[in-house]
This record gives C-alpha cells, sequence and structure tokens, in this order.
C-alpha cells in the first residue's frame, strides 16, 4: 500500500484525526493536498493511532513520515 492510499482510506472513512509532520499536525485531507508526488508514492504501513511508516523494498518498517497526534 502507498501513503496515498492510506490517507484516502482515512478521508473515506471520515478519519478526522491529526497527523503530525515536520509541518505540523494536519488532517488526512489535507495532507492528501499538501504532499508532493513522491511523498505520496512511497510504500508504507498503517499502525492505527499511532503512526504511518516507510516500508523499504524488503517490506521492513523504515523510518515514520507521520504520527498520529494526541487528542486536545
Amino acid at each position: 500500500m502507498i501513503l496515498r492510499e492510506i490517507l484516502q482510506q482515512m478521508v473515506d472513512e471520515g478519519n478526522t484525526a491529526k497527523l503530525t509532520s515536520g509541518n505540523g499536525a494536519l488532517e488526512a485531507a489535507t495532507l492528501l493536498k499538501t504532499l508532493s508526488e513522491p511523498m505520496l508514492n512511497r510504500r508504507a504501513h498503517l499502525q492505527p493511532g499511532l503512526y504511518i511508516a516507510e516500508l523499504d523494498d524488503r517490506g521492513y518498517l523504515g523510518r515514520v513520515l507521520l504520527r498520529f497526534s494526541e487528542k486536545s
């Protein structure tokens, strides 16, 4: 699965959780509009409620791309 698919799935489910990146905490819909194509096309894994991490070519978790921010 790629990051775009994960974010789109969150939007389709009505998930309004905030995801934290270098640009602050944003909703999935906003990230879909603002992230670059290369970033959106990265293979990724969703760990619900915790993070979205990059997957390497062998399928191992790499760096964390986005973290779920705490509820305010």
